[in-house]
């Protein structure tokens, strides 16, 4: 088969689609005929060194994957060749094959095309684990999400209005405002003109966000805690702005107010098909019924997987940018 390999740590141009040894379906695991992955900003991390697949992960990058089951491991059940499935993955998304263990598939919804499900799992998987599982958000509350014009972003604010939430979004343009608006976000904020933390307290009569799913990290961290809620929670996801800041304990204290940080590709199976199949009984069937749609920005040949990290890198796309495998 084909994949994209990381010739050395560095910038779009060391993505090399180039042949390499086919995977074979371990133990628990299914063998995908991959159609598409989608790309994330993991996937630049690691091309650039920084974020390392886990141990006996494919050395590929791809956290996501739809296709057809081509074969079966050993103990495999609920899943044939033939099947149309999307896949939560710990890496091995940008290539034509990968073996996936069993508890992280999902089948593709009856309303979205075969290579569109791959800008699933990952976004869908990533939210519902942290705003419902872990930062428990209820109706009535409301959510902030930070880059509201993400892939992560379109997924959550569609969640979160179907939760019966009021959602707020930052986003860097108008463009990507308008965007977030027609998905259903009730609040609007370009942080590059507006004070996310002013703004928000305004427009909520100075209750604040109950919820914020944030993707920046420590640049934020401050000001995310001032714009929460009393009993208010931060979901982190990301670093985008750093790993280290000072914490007022005072304030958090003050808010009674909880900070949660995770990761995903690197928890253990088993918690990977607890969240798939929580997903599975509660977003798959909004999914089936065309409540929730995965938004695409583009879609490119895998083998220009170069061209499609430039246009991540620039971050003008709404949306999920995706990779056909064919």
């Amino acid at each position: 088969m084909h994949a994209v390999v990381i010739s050395e740590p560095g910038g779009p141009e060391v993505l090399q689609w180039t042949e390499v040894p086919d995977p074979v379906a371990g133990p628990g695991e299914v063998l995908v005929n991959v159609a598409a992955s989608a790309v994330n900003r993991a996937d630049m991390m690691q091309r650039q060194g920084f974020y390392d697949p886990p141990k006996g992960a494919s050395p590929y990058p791809g956290l996501e994957c739809s296709g057809t089951v081509e074969a079966i491991g050993a103990g495999v059940t609920g899943w044939q060749p033939g099947d149309q499935v999307c896949a939560l993955l710990s890496g091995g998304g940008y290539a034509e094959k990968v073996a996936v263990p069993a508890g992280q598939l999902l089948p593709v919804p009856k309303t979205t095309p075969l290579v569109e499900a791959a800008a699933l799992p990952e976004t869908v998987c990533t939210v519902y684990s942290n705003v419902f599982m872990g930062a428990r958000l209820t109706q009535g509350e409301i959510l902030l999400i930070h880059g509201g014009g993400s892939g992560i972003g379109t997924t959550a604010i569609q969640l979160g209005k179907h939760a019966g939430a009021t959602v707020a979004v930052t986003a860097g343009s108008h463009e990507k405002l308008d965007a977030c608006k027609e998905l259903g976000a009730d609040i609007l904020i370009n942080y590059r003109e507006d004070s996310f933390v002013e703004k928000l307290m305004e427009l909520t009569d100075g209750h604040g966000a109950d919820v914020i799913l944030d993707i920046i990290g420590a640049g934020y961290l401050a000001k995310n805690i001032a714009a929460l809620a009393v009993g208010g929670r931060i979901a982190n996801i990301g670093l985008q702005q750093g790993r280290k800041a000072e914490l007022d304990m005072g304030l958090l204290m003050t808010k009674r107010a909880t900070i949660m940080s995770t990761t995903l590709r690197a928890r253990p199976a088993a918690q990977k098909a607890s969240i798939v199949a929580a997903v599975k009984e509660n977003v798959w069937p909004l999914v089936d019924a065309g409540e929730l749609r995965p938004v695409i920005h583009r879609e490119l040949p895998m083998a220009q997987a170069d061209e499609a990290h430039r246009i991540m890198t620039a971050s003008t796309h709404t949306g999920k940018i995706l990779l056909r495998a064919r």
